[in-house]
């Protein structure tokens, strides 16, 4: 290994186990420490400083595709008659994970750093701080893994520490029923994760990704088998990115500190399904990408029409954080693969901005999250205001923005791939959320920001927040400017962004790919051969290689697709001021008219209720019929053989006392009573001994004489 490949390793490492070292000082030693804050902080930021330097190295001057640092976990050696059982684990770095780790590690730093003005004072401030640590670490192992078994176990510890931090007010019992609920949900989709692994495992008997592709390439998993662990391991994204059907953890997630809800929602745990979905993609079959794409298209619509009824302030945010996730998994299923991914970087700034600029105006509002309740804020927190509206903007797709970018080429990916296969609903889909995302965004905006205060009181007491709480939001409203991806505000094709992430190479074979994506040709004699070679090849690196005909749709509804997103996304933000801010239609009376509409979408789409009279009334039946089946039965039989052996025990014991011991009782009284007759001659005296005997012989004597 090259000596600068070598430090980048062993950097990343560092990057890596820094946020637990933070951890584990806080935990052990935080009381001792005078500004426990600060180190945590300071640890993450000198974390961010590394990351930055992997990734401009990695990605503008190294030039190798891929780093790998692999090392024997396992190995339970030759077995007489099987094979040697071997794990072999370790780390890769490739543009993808230099990326991640600047992506992850910048808006834990700001966190971080936010949390100084918003956590000030709180019960349980050193452990808030350690849990923030933890997630950092669990989510950067995540993007480190090289290996599918590592990535699961990073990915069940981003789960406990979602947990720890989702219920960090935990005497509130909404905040300890949303951690429970959230841990919960996630591992039912953690179950198909686990099966997924399992299936390539007991097939290609490794958990390298490189040789795992190789595997595949080689023909030794294929079929419907190739297809169904695609689909399992995608599981783990339903639940981790909250995609439908088990997206209903998010929004309770916002029961947790508003800075966490930055962390969660933006550019960590719920991204690291995404990530997932991009790191196996080379392996998913045209059928797994149908499920994954029509799951991320009824995800970001499901979502956006939530949003747009809903009235606190993170809750819009949050069913925010599902549509966009569903369009990074629906951008991943119809090939967009590079844009997917772009839309989950761009994301992670201007959605943890909006989180962090939520909490601002809770803040300055006294912890009051109703928008109801709020207006007029712009005038005294104009910081705030102006970077939401950047926010705002970004994700609803307008130019000169991040977001226009990636979401303009995630509609273009889906609308070739719609008029490619049929699946025209994707595309009409990704459009309507178009429109649905500025409408809700520019509500929020303008019943926050925008005409008179309705709380006075909290109004004449609000102010712009802290220096440590608005630098986040400057930093975070720059990156949401197109300049930083691409110079180019309409086109990134050309940007440095979409130049170091392109689109891998599918291992799958011609018969279960789409052809949007080549398979490899690898004619392999076994899968560690085939890994060997891919990793050489760098299938993350490879140049996409759609069909011709693909590139041709894409190029001819480029503009015309930028335009009707356009026109869609100005359409919104004009509805939201047409009712909210110029007043000319009533939004009382519009929610009257169509009240069933109303109620149902701002009751979620029921589904909490649903799954509260099935799955949690199932759940609660079963424990039920269980536990009777316990008491009674099982118990029952217990019990009744505890009975039968007290019975008989008492029997037994009443056979021994009168039976038994009355025998041996009764022996021994009437020996004694033959002792007493007999010791009243047995006197002792020769004198009487010697008349017993004359009487005796006389007795003898008279006896004879009769006979």
């Amino acid at each position: 290994m090259a000596s600068m490949e070598s430090l980048l390793i062993h950097l990343s490492l560092v990057v890596l186990f820094l946020p637990l070292a933070g951890f584990t000082l806080l935990i052990f030693f935080g009381k001792r420490i005078p500004r426990q804050d600060l180190v945590e902080t300071g640890i993450l930021f000198t974390a961010l400083a590394i990351s930055i330097y992997i990734m401009v190295q990695k990605v503008f001057f190294l030039n190798v595709p891929r780093i790998d640092l692999t090392f024997r976990w396992l190995d339970l050696g030759a077995m007489v008659g099987h094979p040697g059982f071997t794990i072999d684990l370790g780390i890769a770095i490739d543009n993808i994970t230099a990326i991640m780790l600047v992506v992850v590690t910048l808006i834990s730093s700001l966190v971080h750093l936010f949390s100084l003005g918003y956590m000030e004072g709180d019960v349980r401030y050193t452990r808030y701080y350690a849990y923030l640590g933890f997630f950092s670490f669990s989510m950067l192992g995540i993007v480190l893994s090289n290996n599918l078994l590592m990535m699961y176990a990073f990915w069940e510890l981003v789960g406990i520490s979602s947990y720890l931090l989702i219920g960090h007010w935990y005497e509130k019992k909404s905040a300890s029923d949303a951690g429970k609920k959230a841990f919960i949900v996630n591992r039912v989709g953690d179950v198909g994760f686990f099966i997924g692994i399992m299936i390539v495992f007991t097939q290609l008997h490794t958990f390298l990704l490189t040789d795992v592709f190789g595997g595949i390439a080689a023909g030794h998993l294929s079929g419907p088998l190739l297809t169904a662990a695609g689909i399992l391991i995608f599981c783990g994204a339903v639940g981790k990115s909250a995609q439908f059907p088990l997206h209903v953890w998010l929004p309770d997630a916002m029961e947790g500190p508003t800075p966490v809800s930055a962390l969660i929602h933006a550019a960590t745990m719920v991204a690291a399904g995404v990530y997932l979905v991009a790191r196996v993609y080379p392996m998913l079959t045209a059928g797994a990408l149908t499920v994954i794409a029509y799951i991320g298209a009824i995800t970001a619509f499901l979502a956006a029409t939530i949003a747009i009824t809903q009235n606190d302030i993170k809750k819009v945010l949050a069913y925010s954080t599902v549509s966009q996730l569903g369009y990074m998994v629906m951008a991943l299923g119809v090939g967009a693969f590079s844009a997917g991914f772009f839309h989950l970087v761009t994301h992670a700034a201007f959605k943890a901005g909006l989180f962090l600029g939520s909490g601002s105006v809770i803040y300055a509002m006294h912890h009051e999250q109703d928008m109801r309740k709020m207006g007029g804020l712009r005038k005294k927190m104009p910081i705030t205001y102006w970077s939401f509206v950047i926010f705002s903007l970004s994700i609803s797709g307008i130019p000169l923005t991040s977001g226009f970018l990636s979401k303009d080429n995630i509609l273009a990916g889906s609308l070739a791939y719609g008029m490619l296969t049929g699946n025209y609903l994707i595309p009409i889909i990704g459009y309507a959320v178009v429109f649905l995302t500025a409408a809700y965004m520019f509500r929020l905006i303008i019943m926050t920001f925008h005409g008179e205060p309705r709380d006075h009181h909290a109004y004449e007491h609000a102010k712009e927040s802290p220096k440590v709480m608005t630098i986040p939001l400057i930093v975070l409203a720059s990156l949401s400017i197109f300049v930083f991806y691409s110079f180019n505000p309409f086109n990134p094709d050309n940007g440095w962004f979409l130049k170091a992430v392109t689109q891998p190479a599918s291992v799958v074979p011609a018969s279960q790919s789409y052809g949007f994506n080549q398979p490899v040709n690898l004619t392999m004699v076994d899968s560690a051969q085939a890994g060997a070679t891919l990793a050489g090849a760098s299938f993350v690196e490879q140049p996409a290689v759609p069909t011709a005909e693909y590139h041709e749709v894409m190029e001819e509804i480029h503009y015309p697709g930028l335009a009707l997103s356009l026109t869609l996304a100005l359409l919104g933000i004009f509805m939201a001021f047409f009712v909210y801010e110029w007043k000319k239609l009533d939004a009382e009376k519009l929610k009257q008219r169509v009240l069933p509409v109303y109620n149902f979408l701002y009751n979620k789409w029921y589904f909490d209720e649903l799954y509260g009279a099935t799955a949690v009334a199932g759940t609660m039946m079963l424990s039920k019929s269980l536990a009777w089946f316990d008491s009674h039965v099982i118990d029952g039989v217990v019990n009744g053989a505890a009975s039968f052996t007290r019975l008989w025990s008492t029997l037994s014991g009443q056979f021994d006392h009168y039976v038994v011991d009355g025998l041996v009782n009764f022996s021994a009284w009437f020996t004694g009573l033959l002792g007493r007759g007999v010791r009243k001659v047995q006197t002792g005296k020769v004198q009487t001994y010697i008349v017993f005997a004359l009487l005796g012989v006389i007795v003898i004597f008279y006896v004879f004489r009769q006979l």
